[in-house]
């Protein structure tokens, strides 16, 4: 079925709810193995070097993009691709099940390279698939669906974090030895697992392909929109920019733990804070998205941004305010709502950009650009040295009103 089919196609679709379901379940375990909360927690319980786990999140996130623009050409290849979905999908499900084993069986610097080497090994896999979702969900979705379609997995999926999250903040769960968080990730596995056979029953048609010549011939091409393609250039530039509200995060979880201990129930606040903001905050950003890509992006960002300054000036001037354990989970919750903005209006843009294998192009030279940023950005940490967590959170604040800015640049795109 192709793009102009699809906008055609009244209603939801089989495909619809089966590609909802597949998301629902992978997006599930994303917040058990959330590399912002769970796993750092994880680290720690296992003793791991504090240097290995400032790593965790610019791994899960770069690894996963920068592979993309050589992969690009081989998911051309391809005539259907939902399959390239389902294997990545697996190799996902067995890496988060494996960091579990490794919370069970090691301790120290090995179980942190362990879970460190995992997860890289993680994010390859996620290269693979999410070049090979967005194009696939282009192919099967109408476009006045695809955002919603995203909102309501987000959202789905926050409800039952809040469930989790919930049974530890009221210590329902003896989360306390280190094997209860590996069985979590355990868990985690089999929702992928499940993500994959779902995700085999989408009814895809085939699609363009691209000869193993012509493929290898365009790296080159690909990699040059970067220069000839202005609207593009800009929406990569802004798109780095709108990386305030995923690098943000951590620093609020470190802060708490700082200043509020670390039991447990801190860490189900987090949880709890993260699934009530997916699951009230996606639909609405859907909807929106549907209407306006560009300012669910703009509005987004800024509320990051102005989140960030908030935690700042309540951190250095309102210590005492701080230190309730309420605040810090309170502002993840309206960060979380922010960065669900920010991805379901940045993914949704850059579908609705172009058809076809134009599509697979922009998501791949975009992905594996924002994973080199990403690498760089990663390197905040080490500015802990010379400022503060309240410092470094208000730096990449900033970095969130630049990309406010520059979301007003963009053209709106139908």
């Amino acid at each position: 079925m192709t793009d102009a089919q699809n906008a055609r196609s009244p209603g939801f679709s089989r495909n619809f709810l089966t590609i909802l379901t597949a998301q629902l379940l992978t997006r599930l375990g994303d917040a058990l193995a959330s590399p912002k909360t769970v796993l750092p927690w994880i680290m720690s319980s296992v003793q791991a070097p504090v240097a290995l786990t400032a790593f965790l999140v610019p791994v899960r996130e770069s690894g996963s993009l920068i592979p993309q623009l050589l992969i690009a050409g081989w998911v051309r290849r391809q005539a259907i691709r939902k399959w390239i979905w389902v294997t990545g999908s697996l190799v996902q499900a067995l890496c988060v099940a494996g960091m579990g084993l490794v919370a069970w069986t090691l301790a120290g610097a090995s179980a942190g390279w362990s879970i460190l080497g995992l997860l890289v090994l993680f994010s390859l896999a996620r290269s693979f698939c999410s070049i090979a979702a967005k194009d696939v969900l282009g192919k099967t979705i109408p476009k006045q669906q695809r955002g919603r379609l995203t909102g309501a997995s987000a959202s789905g999926a926050g409800l039952i974090s809040i469930l989790v999250g919930s049974a530890m903040l009221l210590s329902l769960f003896a989360f306390g030895d280190v094997r209860d968080y590996g069985t979590l990730l355990i868990v985690a596995g089999f929702l992928w697992l499940g993500g994959a056979v779902v995700f085999s029953g989408a009814d895809e048609s085939a699609g363009d392909r691209d000869s193993a010549q012509s493929a290898g011939g365009k790296f080159v091409q690909r990699l040059s929109l970067l220069i000839t393609d202005d609207q593009f250039r800009m929406f990569v530039l802004t798109r780095a920019a709108l990386l305030c509200s995923a690098l943000s995060g951590p620093y609020y979880v470190l802060m708490a733990r700082e200043m509020s201990g670390q039991q447990a129930s801190l860490l189900g606040s987090f949880i709890v804070a993260g699934g009530i903001a997916s699951f009230v905050s996606a639909p609405v950003w859907g909807r929106f998205a549907d209407a306006s890509s560009r300012r669910v992006m703009m509005v987004a960002t800024l509320v990051s941004g102005l989140t960030g300054v908030l935690v700042y000036c309540t951190v250095e001037f309102g210590a005492g305010i701080a230190a309730h354990r309420a605040f810090f989970p309170a502002a993840f919750f309206v960060l979380s709502v922010a960065h669900n903005g920010v991805r379901v209006g940045r993914k949704t843009y850059v579908v609705d950009m172009a058809d076809g294998n134009k599509r697979t192009d922009y998501v791949a030279v975009s992905n594996t650009a924002i994973g080199l940023i990403l690498l760089l950005a990663g390197l905040s940490g080490t500015l802990s040295g010379y400022l503060s967590l309240a410092e470094i959170v208000l730096l990449l604040s900033g970095l969130g009103l630049i990309g406010a800015v520059l979301c007003t640049r963009l053209r709106e795109v139908e």
